[in-house]
């Protein structure tokens, strides 16, 4: 996979980047695990707008992804790669051998044609899915599960994974994407390998209207707001606005929001550096 970078035919394509799609072995969705979703444009269910913007955007189909990689020792067989406009990273299509088709988060080095299982008995190959105890340790892995059976719920976004540290009594300790090592028990579930398109990161829009596409309204500032919107509004001229503050007034910069009483804090072995 590489990035595409643009001729200045335009303004707006002066500054375009973009992955190309030569991963991408199917342009058509498995048509039984697409499922339509409607738009909120940032309003509940009376119609009142409770997350700003939030607009507007292309017509999408959400893709069915199997994060719980359940069906334990029934080989698969991948069919295709594919892209999904609901996220970052690359889905694969693939096929057991009962018949049954799931979408699965496309790990980078998946090939069409390429076995894939999980369960105990899975060797520890990309795309396999074991549990922690299972692993070995300094494996990369991606899809990890917070609660054994819930699905996965960490590094599933393009080009993420955790590096499987240690095994200690009933947890593994994880070095998550951020930097933070956490303790997850081994009972819970991952798949070996890292996540594909690795290059999104490094992606640039080129335009404003490409982020409309993607539903995204263009966002105030606090500082050009009116005092009675916004802490950081008024004054005469440009002012600077003060303390960087959120609308509610909670302070934007430096200031933990975490929970210092959280349950999971006891998880945490090491801190995600600053």
């Amino acid at each position: 996979m590489a990035l595409k970078k643009y001729k200045p035919t335009t303004p707006g394509q002066r500054h375009k980047i973009v992955t190309t799609f030569d991963d991408i072995t199917c342009d058509t969705p498995e048509k039984s695990l697409l499922w339509p979703v409607s738009k909120t444009g940032g309003r509940n269910h009376s119609g009142k707008m409770t997350m700003r913007y939030i607009g507007g955007g292309h017509k999408r189909r959400l893709r069915i992804i199997d994060f719980l990689r359940e069906k334990d020792n029934i080989p698969a067989t991948v069919k295709t790669i594919e892209y999904d406009p609901n996220r970052s990273a690359r889905i694969a299509l693939v096929a057991y051998a009962d018949g049954e088709k799931r979408y699965i988060i496309a790990p980078s080095g998946l090939k069409v044609g390429q076995k894939i299982e999980s369960g105990r008995k899975a060797a520890p190959e990309i795309g396999n899915t074991l549990f922690l105890s299972d692993i070995p340790l300094g494996t990369i892995v991606h899809n990890i599960e917070l609660r054994p059976g819930e699905g996965a719920s960490m590094a599933r976004s393009a080009g993420t994974y955790a590096q499987l540290l240690s095994r200690a009594g009933k947890y593994a300790n994880l070095k998550l994407p951020s930097g933070e090592i956490r303790m997850v028990l081994v009972t819970c579930r991952a798949t070996v390998g890292s996540v594909s398109n690795p290059d999104h990161s490094n992606e640039q829009s080129g335009k404003a209207g490409r982020n409309r596409w993607l539903g995204r309204c263009p966002r105030v500032r606090g500082v050009a707001m009116n005092p009675v919107d916004h802490p950081m509004g008024g004054g005469e001229g440009r002012a600077s606005g003060g303390h960087p503050r959120t609308r509610k007034g909670t302070p934007a910069k430096g200031y933990k929001t975490r929970d210092r009483k959280k349950a999971s804090n006891q998880y945490i072995v090491e801190r995600r550096k600053k």
